[in-house]
């Protein structure tokens, strides 16, 4: 029952974001609650996580490197041009790029998981680029749109830290001495982080709903893209350096999947509710297109 209901994370995310939009007032009040909500889901992803998961990047280095210089390579960098040749104001600009700046999402592992992917190495390149992002991301912020805006780069810092490192980190100490009782609540924990997903998502929407009329399609087709250019070079950049299939798929699925809590969470501290929007949307999308891909990579013959 818990499995059916974590699966349709896509669909209770355009519920939340179709009543939000109607119902406003039921979410807005939360808005302070976003930070709150995001270490709630970074603790889950941490507890579910053991010492011996992050000791496999020693085992397969190379793939871990490659597909986190892709990702804060690529998405970063598409995100600009995507909202540059879309002619998007600065806050949507500010917003596509802090999705493009931050870590892999953890639905990439379910999704990964669903499409017969390598989990392990998923769940490794996440806690990676993870790890980095609490540098990476501010300076990548800063590079893209620091003459277009001011970038607090420090303070972005300590709240990455705040908001992703700690809480798994705790996440991991409580794993390891609480592992088996860890384990038989595991699909509840995925259960708490993708109402805490939504609910963000649904703030968003929200806080928003005077300007989605208005800006929709344009944004949506640029953050489609965006999801689509990380799918695809996440898996014709693994080909052409001759991995199999199954790497292939799991390099796709890390690169073109991102923490959008995390960009959502940021802009809302540091911009505007507008600058938000991106990630809220991308929250829906990557997880529809990765569902969708996930299905049809699971029907295949070879793995």
């Amino acid at each position: 029952m818990i499995g059916r209901i974590n699966t349709l994370f896509p669909l209770w995310a355009l519920l939340f974001s179709c009543a939000a939009y109607f119902m406003p007032h039921a979410f807005t009040p939360y808005k302070g609650q976003i930070a709150s909500l995001l270490i709630a889901i970074m603790f889950f992803m941490g507890i579910t996580l053991r010492l011996e998961d992050f000791a496999r990047v020693l085992k397969q280095p190379k793939i871990i490197a490659i597909t986190v210089a892709l990702q804060f390579i690529i998405m970063p960098l598409m995100a600009w041009i995507l909202s540059k040749s879309l002619g998007f104001s600065t806050e949507l600009l500010v917003g596509m790029v802090l999705v493009g700046a931050v870590s892999g999402g953890t639905a990439s592992n379910v999704i990964t998981y669903l499409a017969k992917g390598d989990v392990a190495l998923s769940i490794t390149m996440t806690i990676t680029s993870t790890i980095l992002s609490v540098v990476a991301t501010p300076l990548l912020t800063l590079l893209y749109v620091g003459q277009s805006v001011p970038v607090p780069t420090n303070d972005m810092l300590l709240s990455i830290a705040k908001m992703v490192l700690a809480p798994v980190i705790t996440g991991v100490i409580v794993n390891y001495f609480l592992h088996a009782t860890i384990k038989r609540y595991e699909p509840y924990l995925a259960t708490l982080s993708m109402i805490a997903i939504v609910f963000i998502i649904a703030i968003v929407v929200g806080l928003n709903q005077g300007r989605i009329a208005t800006i929709g399609l344009i944004t949506v087709t640029g953050i489609i893209l965006h999801n689509i250019s990380g799918l695809l070079s996440g898996y014709w950049v693994a080909k052409w350096l001759g991995y199999e299939h199954k790497i292939c798929k799991t390099v796709a699925i890390e690169v073109g999947m991102q923490n959008s809590g995390l960009a959502v969470a940021l802009a809302m501290k540091y911009f505007t509710p507008l600058s938000a929007l991106p990630g809220a949307i991308f929250s829906v999308w990557h997880n529809i297109s990765g569902s969708l891909l996930a299905g049809f990579w699971s029907r295949e013959n070879k793995n």
